[in-house]
């Protein structure tokens, strides 16, 4: 899976989020994989990291990673996130870690994100605005021969 493009961070790999091996516990790649999914959406207008003031709530409801290569404490992980493909009220995200230093990948994999009413708690169409800014981030997911998000 090639690294998306859309947007990308550097976080440290610090002690306390390694395991007894001396690597990255496994969980924590995609808890790295979220935060930076939630600047990207937060980015993009979504204030995923405050979802009190979001106009509904998203849910992971699956999650995919292949493990491919460690790190340890003390190392940067350059994360990137971008949106694979846009349902009418569910997404799937794509993200990839590296290590900074070396470009080596560590892991790969996919979120799918469901949107949801605040009130009913099932499942809505994703808001437009947020669709829309989506598509003027990540153009490739236009459909095929339309040029402009807004129409």
């Amino acid at each position: 899976m090639a690294p998306p493009k859309a947007f990308s961070d550097t976080l440290a790999v610090r002690y306390s989020d390694t395991d007894a091996q001396g690597h990255l516990y496994f969980a924590n790649y995609m808890i790295y994989a979220d935060e930076v999914a939630g600047h990207y959406m937060a980015s993009l207008g979504l204030p995923a990291m405050n979802p009190q003031q979001a106009p509904c709530f998203f849910f992971t409801v699956n999650i995919n990673c292949d493990f491919i290569g460690e790190c340890v404490a003390g190392d940067r992980v350059l994360v990137s996130v971008g949106y694979r493909r846009l349902g009418r009220s569910s997404a799937e995200l794509g993200f990839h870690l590296a290590n900074a230093a070396s470009g080596e990948t560590l892991a790969a994999g996919t979120i799918t994100q469901v949107f949801v009413d605040k009130d009913t708690r099932r499942s809505c169409a994703m808001p437009a605005d947020y669709r829309q800014a989506i598509l003027r981030a990540q153009p490739e997911l236009l459909p095929p021969g339309k040029s402009d998000p807004e129409s």
